[in-house]
């Protein structure tokens, strides 16, 4: 059996835990991403401005902005020195259904 499109390779994925564990994984690094790039854009800031108050590369920005990495918490930390925030590890239990 040959599998044709991205619905049937997720499909045939469904169950996995190795595979559902890496899409958690790469939602979570785009939603921090995504909330930096926002964060960054209300300041009216470039990329490049903020990798200098971070320390980190413009393409560093640019690849965790675009949710291609995830940070450690010592990046994280810059990052939200950068942004004059607090940065707020949670862990939140599921709802049970």
């Amino acid at each position: 059996m040959s599998i044709t499109s991205w619905d049937e390779v997720k499909a045939a994925r469904s169950g996995d835990s190795a595979a559902e564990a890496a899409y958690a994984a790469a939602k979570l690094a785009f939603e921090l991403g995504e909330q930096v790039r926002s964060m960054r854009e209300e300041r009216g800031w470039s990329q490049r401005e903020l990798s200098a108050l971070t320390g980190m590369s413009q393409p560093a920005i640019a690849r965790f902005e675009a949710g291609g990495t995830t940070p450690t918490l010592p990046i994280l930390e810059r990052i939200a020195i950068a942004f004059d925030s607090t940065l707020t590890v949670q862990l939140t239990p599921k709802a049970v259904a």
